[in-house]
Order: C-alpha cells, then structure tokens, then sequence
C-alpha cells in the first residue's frame, strides 16, 4: 500500500513515522496481500451496487442534476475500543444535557433565571416554538435520535463540531456501507473483531414505541416526499423497521387523535417519526401554506394522544450559537466536567466577538447558525477579497445568524482515488448515531464523511464529500491473526459477536460448538455460504500454518465467497418459460446479481 500521510494533519491509519497503527493492522496486511488492481475492481462493483440500489442523495439547484449516488470510499476508518469508550461516554453525557436543557426552557427556564444562557440567545432562535411551551412529550424525551459531528484536531483530540437534533440523516448510508463492504470485501473483517451495526432499526423502533401514548401503538415515517434530499433514508428506515412510510396527505385528524388512510379504513397514529421540519408540521399552527404536513396535529400532540420524534421545538439546541453553551449546560444540569470539548465558537451577537470575527475574517471558518448540509459557510483562508467583504455584509446586518470558529485542521485518512489509482490522504469527520430514551443506545461507529475533493476541508455530501464504513473494535489492536477466514465457522455473525462481548464482561459463558452452531446458521444460504459439513480448524492445525499459508487460505476463501454466490444465483439470474427478461435499469437487479454479471459477462469496469 503506497500512501503519503504527511505530517501537519493527524493521519488515522499512520504515525509520524509512517508505521500503521496497532488497530489498523490487519486491514493494512489485507489490503497489501489484495493488491491495488483488486481493490479497484471490488471498487467498481460497489459503485455499481450503489447505483442499482438506488442509495443517492439529492443536490438542490445543481445544474448536473438533482439526484447522484452517494460516493463511497472501502477503506475502512477504525477506532480502537478505548477510543470508542472515551467517544460513547462523551455523546451520552451531552445527550443528557442537551434533553434536560430543552425540558427546561420549555418549562421553568431555570438556566436562564440563573444567567447561564442568555435568554435573548434562546428566544431570538428561529426554531424555539412558543406554540408547545409547556409541553411535555412522552417520557420527557425531547431528542429521540441526535447525530452529532465529531473532528479530530492536528493533536489527534476528538472535538465535538455541532449537534444535530432535529431530524439528522445519514444513518442509513452507515447501514447500506457496511451490508456493502461485508459482501465485497468479506475477507477484510478476519479476525479483526468489528462490532456489529444492523442492530439499528430495531433498537429505533423499541425506542419509538416506548413513547407510544397506547400499547402496541402504531408507528409510521413521515416523508415530505420523494424530492427530499433524505428520501432514500426515510424509505429505507421505514422498511427496515417493518412500518409505513407516510405523507402528509396519508395522515388525518379526527375527533383528537390522528388517523392514516388505507385500503382497509383509517388506522390510528400512535407515533410520529418525523422527518419534515417544525414550520411544516401543521398548517394550522405553523407555516399556512405547507402541504407537507397535518391540519390539526399540534393540537393532538398538546393532548398526549400522539408522539413525534424528536419533539416539536428540539432545534433550537442544535441551533449554532446555543452550541457554544452545551459545556455549560454540562456543568449547570449534570454537574459534570464535559468529557469532549467543543472547537472555539465566536457569536455574532455579542459585540465583542463581532468585532473581533470582522477583523480577523480570512483566517476562520464563518457559518449561519440555521444552515446544515455545508451551505451558508465562508472558509476564510480559501475565499476571495470579494467573496469576505460580501459575506460580511451579511453579518454586519444580521450578526445574531452567524458564528465563526478557526480553522481546524481535520484529520485525515487513506482514500483511494479511481482516477489515479492510488491512495491519497484526505480529511475526515464522524457522525455517531444516538438514540435516547430510558436508556442510551450509540450504533458502534457512525457515518464517517470523507471530503473527496483534494485539499477540501467540507466533508458535506452536497459539497462533493462521500463517506466510509466505520469499524469500532472489541479491543485496541492488533487483532488476534487466524489463518482461515472467519466466514467459514460464521464467527463474524452479529449472534457470536454478541456472545464474545457478554462473554467479556462476565456473562454466561457458551461452549464453542455452540458458537459455531449459531454462527453458521446465520450465513446458511447466504451469501458466501459454505458447505457446513466442513471439519472445522483444530488449534494445533491453526497454529501450524505459517503467515504465507493463512494469508494464501484467507485469500482463496474470499474468492471463493463471490463465486460461491454467483453460482447459487446463476439458476434464478433468467426468468422462467418465456416471460420476457426486465430491461436493465436502477432497481431491476439485485446487488448479488450485478456482483455475478459483473463477474462472469466481464461487465463495466
């Protein structure tokens, strides 16, 4: 693997001395005993499977289009389990705070009584909603799902970018990269001990009927419709959490409670996993000419007959400047120090940051405290004379809607690039997944965004940035070296893992043959599927091999693995009798079968 990691940006995968680091050794062997022209074809074939699953996002008032493939890179960025457990601690303390500060302010306001926060800041915010002011949702849960932006600075510190609380998207390209790279690139994941992610949609759901106001209430995704940028996701949630996805339209309001129409008669709501905006909820109560939302639903949700998750209201604890307040709200509500520091933030509307911010605008990093998705940003020492004295202009009159902090430098991380066929440094962030309730749940991992173009700061997916599977591992490195992929006794299933994580902390122990037993029935007429009637490896035979033999025996199992797979799906690949084969197009093949006409007709490379 040749890579040039550099020495001014932290490097994820390399030290200073260019030696890789303890948890990122196995995937370097790995990718060195693949080899680059390898790696490139399985490349070729992930893109090909994005496209034909349709996992796109949407770009608004591009010229290009609106709807692309969401760009992925199958360079895995790893984090040591001491690292995760310094991270999870960090998010669920400031979940915390961030829930019990929006209990507050839309009650007794008792951090702004204080002086803590100001209260011009709260109540100037475009998304504090006096209209649920006292308002309690289920459980006094406020901020059911929180993705929060993590960086890491030139030192290797992991700090905390911005909250997400209203609506955070992205999880579903984590779920979709890592289905990816386990088909692909299956041998990668020997004996490296990841931890498993699918777990995801159930563990939303529990927490999405624990709100219910009825038992074995009904759940549904409610959708602004299929021009969203997030479309994809919404769908693709609401299928794996066995629900309805729903539009406005879909949804009614009758006699106090919320009805949705089907084919057998109304049914009733129970639970709102909303991913339309505050303003478009209700036409009655918020913006009068949404069609996106229902007539009528504040009401409801002010008599407890429905819950909506996140809560009405929620954004204005992601809203940017309130940001610079969350270590105090750490500090006021859980009397705790925070556990991960926020990058320095200077508000607009304090005069003395204002001026300061004017002053020194080509060395930081300008942002409107509203915007997401990278738009309404100025990076300073990358724009032009005109382009600062235009964006300040905008400041100069509204000073509240901005912030600015310096520019950090993001740490980077191995990414192949196709049209050099090499891998290249470039900077990265982390979206970890939090999903609160009576407990804490954080998806081990979360989406790591990568900025694709070279040089580029701006991770966004609109800005040209993709993302990469993130791997969070049961121990800090390097994993324990077998000679025969694991595939083969399925002990990288989610049913074993989870036996070798309660296993590790003291629970009841299992014997192998029984570990080997539920493992293998997970891969059972899947892909990759292997004879199961195979004797498994002695431990004496294990340790017998040699690194060339294991890395020579990982490698022909891999293979195997893809050809296994075609063969068993060759027989269902044409349709039978003289129906008419379906043009080919986006949806109209699985991604197992474009693995197999990529493989056996030479397809496009």
């Amino acid at each position: 693997m040749e890579y040039e990691p550099g020495s001014r940006f932290f490097d994820e995968m390399f030290t200073a001395d260019r030696a890789a680091r303890p948890h990122y050794a196995g995937v370097k062997a790995y990718l060195d005993q693949l080899g680059v022209a390898e790696f490139e074809r399985r490349h070729q074939l992930l893109d090909l499977a994005f496209r034909n699953q349709g996992i796109t996002f949407t770009v608004y008032g591009d010229a290009q289009g609106t709807e692309r493939t969401f760009p992925f890179d199958p360079v895995p960025r790893i984090i040591p389990s001491s690292e995760w457990a310094h991270i999870e601690s960090g998010l669920t303390q400031r979940v915390r705070a961030l829930n019990a500060f929006l209990t507050d302010i839309y009650s007794g306001a008792q951090i702004m009584g204080d002086g803590v926060i100001p209260a011009e800041l709260v109540y100037t915010s475009s998304h504090f909603r006096r209209e649920v002011h006292g308002v309690l949702p289920p459980g006094g849960v406020f901020t059911h799902v929180v993705g929060t932006d993590l960086i890491r600075n030139e030192q290797g510190e992991y700090l905390v970018l911005e909250d997400n609380l209203r609506s955070p998207s992205g999880v579903s390209y984590l779920l979709a990269n890592r289905q990816a790279m386990t088909r692909v690139y299956p041998g990668m994941f020997e004996g490296q001990g990841v931890r498993p992610v699918q777990h995801y949609a159930s563990a939303l759901l529990r927490l999405l009927l624990a709100s219910s106001p009825r038992e074995n209430g009904t759940v549904v995704v409610l959708t602004p419709g299929m021009y969203n940028s997030a479309y994809f996701e919404h769908a693709y949630l609401a299928q794996q959490m066995g629900v309805e996805l729903v539009e406005g339209r879909d949804l009614f309001v009758d006699g106090g409670r919320v009805w949705m129409r089907t084919t057998g008669g109304r049914q009733q709501v129970d639970v709102i996993y909303r991913r339309v905006d505050d303003d478009f909820l209700d036409p009655l109560a918020f913006r009068r000419d949404s069609a996106l939302g229902v007539a009528g639903l504040v009401e409801v949700y002010r008599q407890g007959r429905v819950a909506i998750a996140n809560a009405i209201g929620t954004g204005v604890a992601d809203d940017k400047a309130v940001y610079a307040y969350v270590p105090d709200m750490i500090r006021y509500y859980l009397n705790e120090s925070p556990i991960l520091n926020n990058v320095p933030t200077y508000l607009g509307w304090n005069a003395e940051h204002l001026e300061y911010m004017l002053a020194n605008a080509a060395e930081l990093v300008f942002k409107s405290v509203g915007e997401a998705g990278g738009y309404g940003m100025l990076i300073g020492p990358e724009a032009t004379a005109d382009q600062i004295t235009a964006y300040l202009h905008k400041v100069r009159q509204d000073p509240r809607e901005f912030i600015a902090q310096p520019v950090v430098g993001l740490s980077r991380h191995p990414t192949f690039y196709p049209d050099s066929s090499g891998f290249e440094a470039a900077h990265v962030d982390l979206r970890p997944y939090i999903l609160f309730g009576e407990d804490v749940t954080i998806v081990p991992g979360g989406l790591t965004r990568v900025a694709l173009r070279r040089g580029s700061l701006v991770v966004n997916s609109s800005q040209g940035g993709g993302s990469k599977d993130t791997w969070v591992l049961d121990h800090d490195g390097p994993g324990a070296p077998l000679g025969m992929t694991q595939l083969l006794h399925g002990d990288t299933s989610p049913a074993v893992q989870g036996q070798r994580q309660e296993q590790s902390s003291g629970g009841q122990s299992q014997s192998q043959s029984q570990s080997q037993s539920q493992g293998q029935s997970q891969w059972q007429g899947g892909f990759g599927a292997v004879p199961l009637d195979a004797e498994p490896l002695t431990d004496a035979t294990r340790n017998s091999l040699n690194e060339r033999d294991m890395h020579a025996r990982a490698r022909v199992a891999d293979d195997a693995q893809v050809a296994a797979y075609g063969e068993s799906q060759q027989a269902h690949a044409e349709p039978p009798g003289d129906v008419p084969a379906p043009e080919d197009g986006p949806g109209s093949h699985s991604f197992q079968q474009q693995l197999e006409k990529q493989q056996l007709e030479g397809g496009e490379r």
